[in-house]
């Protein structure tokens, strides 16, 4: 039992990296160049607390630090621009159109062989790809 608490603890730890490295790529540049490293470091490298400020010669603590403001910082860009958010909206709805397309396309054959609508999942999968 206690092993998928830790499983679930392990998916909500996952889910939060991966959260906060979304919104470095969106947000990275408008912090602190020591910030933006140092949250680099942790969440795009897998440094530990310990080894980031060993490389940079700082306390444990003052990487501590830096993480919780600088995720902080993000966050509230995030409240303010929603440009994260909106990405994952667009890529749900490409998603959902490439989707409806591949269904057409089982359901009739003629649409398999045309052009113009070949072209259209071709263009919705670059898209996609691109994201």
């Amino acid at each position: 039992m206690e092993d998928n608490l830790k499983t679930g603890a392990d998916m909500a730890e996952s889910a939060e990296f991966y959260k906060v490295s979304i919104l470095l790529d969106f947000y990275g540049q408008l912090l602190t160049a020591r910030q933006y490293e140092i949250l680099d470091m942790y969440y795009n490298n897998d440094y530990s607390l310990g080894e980031i400020a060993g490389e940079l010669g700082i306390s444990r603590q003052g990487v501590h630090d830096s993480i919780r403001k600088g995720r902080a910082a993000l966050e509230a860009y995030e409240a303010r621009l929603s440009l994260a958010a909106r990405f994952r909206e667009q890529e749900e709805m490409v998603k959902k159109a490439l989707s409806c397309l591949k269904k057409v396309e089982s359901e009739v054959p003629r649409a398999a062989g045309n052009s113009s609508f070949q072209k259209a999942v071709k263009a919705l999968e670059k898209v996609l790809d691109s994201l």
